[in-house]
């Protein structure tokens, strides 16, 4: 089997592992999480989608700020059933900002030091998944919305680099993106 395909399926399989345990706000995402960028950073290394390799090492990271966040969320907040809110209007400049600063430095590095062929849309969706990840380490509602579009972006340039059953995956995560979103406004009604 070719090694392409099998990083596809394996993280196909992970990333669906993942996406249920977020749908759930179950913490063993985290640990999921962990593993799951080691695959796909070999993956995206392969196609020529330098950011998104290099974004793993972030997902790691990401991955043990998020578990220590919520393993160590006050305990008031888990005995009422989940600490999932919405963003607050006062970070949206923030956030923002923050992607835009991401997406400038991410494209400038790809332009100057890769020879990739997509440096514009690779550094959009590095930069997104970058602030979705910490919206989702602070269980914000809206996280799912910005997943949406990184999902939706990745799609077209998974197939572009020829991923297909990676991309699958992504019109996958694009569907239950809207899902989670649902499920995670209701959990912040309550």
């Amino acid at each position: 089997m070719d090694t392409k395909l099998l990083l596809q399926i394996v993280g196909a399989a992970l990333g669906l592992l993942y996406l249920w345990l977020e749908y759930r706000a179950d913490i063993r995402l985290w640990i999921v999480g962990l593993v799951m960028p080691v695959v796909h950073g070999a993956l995206y290394y392969k196609a020529g989608l330098y950011a998104d390799c290099s974004m793993q090492v972030y997902y790691v990271l990401a991955g043990l700020y998020g578990w220590l966040v919520w393993h160590n969320a006050p305990k008031k907040k888990a005995e009422a059933g989940t600490a999932v809110t919405h963003t607050p209007l006062r970070m949206l400049p923030a956030l923002t900002a923050a992607y835009a600063a991401l997406h400038a430095a991410i494209y400038w590095l790809l332009v100057r030091f890769t020879d990739s062929a997509v440096p514009f849309w690779d550094s959009l969706t590095t930069a997104l998944c970058m602030v979705a990840y910490w919206m989702l380490a602070r269980k914000w509602v809206e996280q799912w919305l910005v997943w949406l579009a990184v999902d939706a972006v990745t799609v077209g340039l998974y197939l572009c680099k020829g991923i297909p059953v990676t991309a699958g995956l992504y019109a996958l995560y694009s569907v239950l993106a809207v899902a989670g979103y649902l499920r995670w406004r209701r959990m912040a009604a309550r």
